[in-house]
């Protein structure tokens, strides 16, 4: 190029002559350069992310309150201590969170209308606190007492767990543009699925004090509620209470301007403009109500269709492994630490959540549940035969290697794939009701599994239930394949139309080309 420009006209063709660069040179100096919209520049970008990573520092608690019972279950089911629960009471311990995780889901709804993102953060991070102090201060000598504080305890901590589950999602999509929002979307997995892999943790270093384990949550917890002070609120939110000059200032902060209740730059103005347009044409608009609107097929095909993959998931006893890491690593035979085992279960598992945007646009959504479906069953089926079987006895740490590839292959398929699809398959009028409703199901079958585990290991023997689970991987791997549609490159559009009418419908379709050209529109 330097060339070129030191170049007179005439040695032009001899320059074109010597190295038959200069149509290619002409070209590239005659394309327009490609605008970068200011929410994708990296001062935005950096602003973005680092308001949604402290909006996600107190979703930990989520994961961590979900592993709790692995890294406590120990001493609290220790008929040494003084104080020691029942098995029935144990279970009860790991799984009434499940029970109150809706209610938090439903919660959820009202808070981030009512009262905003940032202040349902803040709401979360308090019921989170008193969960954790509750269990903390539970120092009786009287052990039906402390069981009931325990119960309260994880019990709030279920609601807090149901909260968790929108407003930074919800915050990430508002505040960022289409072609960064996924990877900040998915921030909200990443973060439970680092609570996990903290409390394990935790647990590792402190394996016979629960009650430091949960005043150390209610110190991580303060620090979190304070993390959620300098956010601001999504400008979506206070363009529809009518807050605009706080709109304008937070839009033009995740824009990468000044802090400014007046908007100087076209771009922006635009986008606000556009904000203000679509909120007061969607408060005309009539809601139909959702028990009308579930006998549409486009509403109960999906409803059933991730209701059974809500159920698949539990089935196969995903959470099941999370909540009994501890207990399930030294029934399978793991020759290792098994608390050990738990730390490696967490971090197979963060890795894998951060690798789940590729996977899924790379593979697809039906193939990815497949596999992991198909690998989860071989999982089991290792973990099942390896005490009967003389020769796998001999392959050195498989039940290690077989407990964490069962997490890891949850994770990138059944774990993870029927909350990431619920926002592609459900209409835009019924997504938050019937989203709530969903989870509720599957957090039904959750509590069903984990409050049952205890009892089934000790009818059928852990081999027993380790085939079962295997088993019901095998029928989810089938269930995916001839029920679940694809939605990979296909427009929300699209989909409805197929729920609708019963056929593919190609006219919603776009390449990802496509897509980005109306982006950058």
């Amino acid at each position: 190029m330097a060339e070129l420009k030191a170049a007179k006209p005439e040695e032009l063709v001899s320059l074109t002559t010597k190295n038959g660069k200069l149509p290619q040179i002409v070209s590239d100096l005659n394309r327009p350069a490609q605008h970068i919209p200011l929410g994708e520049q990296s001062r935005a970008v950096r602003r973005q992310g680092f308001m949604v990573l402290l909006g996600n520092i107190g979703l930990l608690s989520a994961g961590m309150a979900l592993g709790m019972p692995t890294v406590t279950m120990r001493q609290l089911t220790d008929p040494n201590e003084s104080v020691h629960l029942s098995e029935s009471q144990a279970s009860w311990f790991a799984s009434i969170n499940t029970l109150s995780c809706p209610l938090g889901g439903l919660l959820s709804g009202i808070l981030l209308d009512k009262m905003g993102r940032k202040n349902t953060l803040v709401v979360l991070n308090v019921i989170a606190l008193v969960a954790w102090a509750l269990m903390a201060s539970a120092v009786e000598s009287n052990t039906d007492v402390v069981f009931i504080q325990l119960l309260v305890s994880r019990f709030c901590i279920g609601i807090a767990m149901g909260i968790a589950s929108a407003p930074v999602g919800v915050y990430s999509a508002e505040i960022s543009l289409p072609r960064i929002r996924g990877r900040l979307i998915l921030g909200t997995s990443v973060s439970i699925a680092a609570g996990i892999m903290v409390i394990y943790l935790v647990g590792y270093f402190i394996r016979n004090d629960w009650q430091l384990i949960a005043m150390l949550c209610c110190a991580y917890q303060i620090v979190a509620m304070l993390c959620v002070i300098p956010m601001p609120e999504s400008p979506s939110w206070l363009v529809s209470k009518g807050r605009y000059e706080e709109a304008k200032r937070a839009l033009n902060y995740f824009r990468g301007l000044e802090k400014s209740s007046e908007i100087t730059h076209p771009e922006v103005q635009a986008e606000f403009n556009l904000l203000q347009k679509s909120i007061q044409l969607g408060e005309g608009v009539k809601k139909t109500p959702f028990l009308k609107c579930i006998r549409e097929p486009e509403v109960y095909k999906p409803l059933l269709i991730l209701m059974g993959l809500f159920a698949f998931q539990q089935l196969t006893g995903i959470f099941v492994v999370v909540v009994y890491a501890v207990q399930i690593s030294q029934d399978a035979g793991v020759t290792i630490d098994p608390f050990m085992c738990a730390v490696l279960i967490g971090i197979g598992r963060v890795g894998t959540t951060v690798l789940l945007g590729t996977i899924f646009e790379r593979w697809g959504r039906r193939r990815s549940g497949m596999v992991s479906a198909f690998g989860m069953c071989l999982c089991m089926f290792l973990l099942a035969t390896h005490n009967w079987n003389s020769w796998l006895q001999s392959i050195p740490y498989l039940p290690v290697i077989a407990i964490i590839a069962f997490i890891v292959l949850s994770t990138f398929g059944l774990y993870t794939l029927p909350f990431f699809m619920i926002s592609e398959l459900f209409p835009q009028k019924v997504r938050g009701a019937a989203s709530g409703l969903t989870v509720a199901v599957g957090m039904c079958f959750a509590f069903i599994c984990i409050k049952t585990y205890p009892s089934l290991r000790g009818a059928w023997g852990n081999e027993y239930c380790f085939v079962s689970y295997g088993i019901m991987a095998f029928l989810a791997a089938i269930y995916v394949y001839t029920v679940l549609p694809e939605t990979r490159g296909r427009t929300l559009l699209a989909i409805e139309d197929q729920f609708r009418t019963g056929v593919k419908s190609q006219r919603y379709q776009a390449t990802a080309v496509e897509m980005q050209e109306v982006t950058v529109k």
